[in-house]
């Protein structure tokens, strides 16, 4: 960027962080500073205990779609619950306490459901907070997936979908004594990008309607960012008689979500990347109210065909059986029917910490709006960069807004990634890669900042320059 584009640049974003209605969420963070992300040792406190000074600047934290960062308040909540944990022992599991702002042991699960419910667009009974992304989809299709070799027992999914939804649907057809060269069918993308129309996702599920039984596609494409067009897809497909799952890892905290309204059948996500609840913390599912009714009580007469079969564990029985310790299943209806074990406290503490925030933030569309401003305005500000900059990247994510979350791809040219990475690591940018030549940007609407766009923008020119003398 020449110089005036970048004065004009920082004004821009001065002043549109001066008008950021939430710009009070980014001091609810733990962004790491530059000092800190250079560090190769383990700090001797954590950020909230260390002193502030003024020359250990933030880094430039533009990597939400991969981990998101801590919140300050996580520490707290950890706390309380070790303390609980420490001073009660069992009794937390049903013991409330005087003065403390967490559930009993025993409904943090629900206390999850609830928080997590409006971000999703849901109702609390259609949603569990519980295992894990892969393990949730292993579940939902071990439900929902009942294969017909002589009638509908071909899953559809996208050539490119992120290797472990891949591995799911493999070996769930495997498991049933399928194979994936006759039951599996995969949509190509015609763009060199990988950009996935829907015309395309329809023509495939035309193609197959008969003979499909499941359709598994990503709310928001991991290399990419494209974000699809869930209810159009849905409805299509439902109206072929396929059963629908949507894998939200990117989707989920990063753009409003109706799936109630839309009538998604099921989804599955993460909480570790906008959600911010921590490295490989806890999943979560959404089935839809049709797909979870019980229709017997476990007193009448084969009480099993009253609800659709799944595997099961207790914590899916119904609460009020649950410590009746009976060797007989009977879910709860909702979405809470599909929990195996009791879940992990520490893992719900963390996540319910970062949930909190998104109230306080006023929900997904306050942060959408601001999302699409900021993405926005990152495309912008790479669109000033010099043509001699400019012709080693471009950038792959949609460029309508309304097709994209927050992040934007940028495919490098050949050779220019090793390079590009470490120049950005050095200037104190964090951004991830997807090899051979990809970055992903994604700035997070809870905590970056217009500014940060600009000083990624800066730092990624400079990287850019590194990177070709080097590559002659």
């Amino acid at each position: 960027m020449s110089t005036t584009a970048v004065q004009d640049a920082r004004k821009q974003a001065e002043a549109l962080d001066n008008e950021d209605d939430i710009a009070f969420t980014r001091d609810e963070f733990n962004i790491p500073t530059k000092a800190q992300i250079a560090s190769s040792r383990l700090a001797d406190s954590h950020p909230a205990a260390l002193p502030a000074f003024e020359d250990d600047a933030q880094s430039i934290y533009l990597c939400g779609n991969s981990l998101g960062v801590q919140p300050k308040r996580t520490v707290t909540r950890l706390n309380q619950y070790l303390t609980t944990w420490a001073t009660q022992g069992v009794q937390g599991h049903f013991k409330p306490l005087e003065e403390s702002p967490l559930p009993t042991w025993l409904d943090a699960d629900a206390k999850a459901a609830e928080l997590i419910a409006p971000i999703v667009g849901a109702d609390v009974s259609e949603v569990a907070v519980m295992q894990t992304l892969t393990a949730n989809i292993h579940l939902l299709m071990s439900a929902f997936y009942r294969p017909d070799v002589n009638g509908r027992h071909k899953v559809i999914l996208e050539n490119k979908a992120f290797p472990s939804d891949h591995f799911a649907v493999e070996t769930q057809i495997r498991h049933h004594g399928l194979s994936t060269e006759k039951s599996m069918v995969l949509i190509d993308s015609s763009s060199k990008d990988n950009i996935i129309s829907t015309e395309e996702i329809l023509s495939v599920i035309s193609a197959h309607a008969g003979t499909t039984a499941l359709l598994l596609l990503p709310g928001i494409q991991y290399y990419t960012g494209q974000l699809l067009g869930i209810p159009a897809i849905t409805a299509f497909a439902q109206k072929h008689g396929i059963f629908v799952i949507w894998d939200l890892a990117h989707a989920v905290g990063n753009v409003p979500l109706y799936l109630h309204d839309w009538g998604v059948d099921a989804a599955a996500w993460c909480s570790y990347k906008y959600l911010n609840g921590g490295p490989g913390c806890i999943g979560g599912l959404f089935v839809h109210t049709n797909n979870s009714v019980v229709t017997k009580e476990i007193t009448d007469e084969k009480p099993e065909e009253g609800y659709n079969n799944r595997l099961a564990g207790w914590w899916g029985n119904d609460k009020k059986t649950r410590f009746a310790m009976a060797n007989k299943f009977h879910p709860v209806a909702g979405a809470a029917g599909f929990q195996l074990s009791n879940p992990s406290i520490l893992d719900i503490t963390s996540l319910n910490a970062s949930l909190e925030i998104f109230q306080e933030a006023g929900g997904m569309e306050a942060l959408r709006s601001k999302s699409l401003k900021l993405t926005n305005f990152l495309e912008a500000t790479l669109g000033q960069m010099k043509e001699a900059d400019r012709a080693h990247f471009r950038i792959i994510t949609p460029s309508k807004p309304e097709d994209r979350g927050a992040q934007l791809s940028l495919m490098l040219s050949d050779g220019l990634l090793d390079t590009v990475m470490k120049e950005l690591e050095a200037r104190g940018v964090i951004v991830d890669e997807r090899r051979p030549n990809v970055i992903r940007v994604a700035p997070a609407p809870l905590y970056n900042t217009f500014s940060d766009c600009v000083q990624f923008v800066e730092a990624f020119s400079a990287a850019l320059e590194v990177a070709t003398k080097r590559a002659l």
